[in-house]
């Protein structure tokens, strides 16, 4: 990646993370919505302390990428992973609770349950859970009815038993027992590619793209999804807290599996390598258009942070 093309993606990230965030501040404001009675002040305020936090967005980026290279029109994407961005950060909510991970610092500031209460961090999280399905099975998500259908279908399993939380669950049972490497991929694909694999399915739904760009972009994400893990696991052991502003080295003091301790960084590396080269050839058929989401691979494999 050339220096002035590297300066366009960080430009394009950014842009997409202001829109994305401008639209997560709208829906998470004091006004009520049909059927709502009230929306406590305190609960909003844990909800918008865990949404609008920064963050790179690069979840909502790869939707609305995936929407804007197969031709959904860009509100419908923008709710979409305004959507997909309020299970993600539903998921750090409940990820930092000291039941789970016991983290007090996210994002280079404060978890919820630290800068409110563990019970307020837990409605929080719950909030935005069922807030996302809100979003995309409203009419205001301007798509047609089987396709927000699907949306909310792919999402709830994406989300559920079967991806995040379950994932989330082996993760757990991972710091009694030590997965061995087809569980650790298991565990991966479950807790953090499920959401990168539905991101990037989410713009081919958005689109009503045929089943052979549905199962080109549902790759794509997976493939995403496995680079970002790996790069999170070589972060762990060669960055620092602040560099990546949660606490570093926590995989390594919980004695958790990963495949940077299972083969050492430079093999990791390696893999990264061929990962992006594996992902720039399921979008050929894209031709130049598709040059954002190349970018977005070689970003996600070679993230600082």
């Amino acid at each position: 990646m050339n220096p002035d093309s590297t300066h366009s993606f960080a430009a394009r990230l950014e842009t997409t993370a202001q829109k994305v965030a401008a639209t997560l501040e709208a829906l998470l404001s004091d006004t009520l919505l049909d059927g709502e009675i009230a929306r406590p002040a305190h609960l909003l305020a844990a909800m918008q302390h865990g949404v609008l936090n920064g963050g790179k967005r690069l979840r909502p980026f790869l939707v609305v990428e995936t929407s804007r290279l197969l031709g959904a029109p860009e509100p419908a994407a923008m709710r979409v992973a305004a959507a997909l961005e309020c299970i993600h950060c539903y998921s750090l909510i409940h990820d930092d609770l000291p039941s789970m991970d016991d983290d007090d610092l996210r994002r280079g500031q404060p978890t919820v349950h630290v800068a409110f209460d563990e019970a307020t961090a837990i409605l929080a999280g719950d909030a935005l859970l069922t807030l996302a399905f809100d979003i995309l099975s409203s009419p205001e998500t301007a798509l047609p009815a089987e396709a927000r259908l699907q949306l909310v279908n792919q999402l709830a399993r994406a989300a559920g038993i079967g991806g995040m939380v379950g994932g989330q669950a082996l993760d757990l049972d991972a710091e009694r027992v030590t997965p061995d490497e087809a569980g650790i991929v298991r565990l991966q694909a479950m807790k953090t590619g499920a959401l990168l694999r539905y991101a990037c399915a989410a713009g081919a739904l958005a689109a009503r793209a045929d089943d052979e760009t549905l199962a080109r972009m549902t790759r794509f994400g997976e493939i995403v999804g496995l680079a970002f893990q790996l790069a999170d696991d070589l972060l762990d052991v060669t960055s620092d807290t602040a560099t990546l502003g949660k606490a570093a080295g926590k995989d390594a003091g919980r004695g958790k599996g990963t495949l940077v301790s299972l083969h050492g960084v430079a093999a990791v590396r390696q893999r990264l390598d061929g990962l992006v080269e594996e992902a720039a050839a399921l979008l050929e058929p894209f031709g130049p258009e598709a040059e954002t989401l190349r970018q977005a691979a070689r970003f996600i494999a070679r993230r600082e942070s």
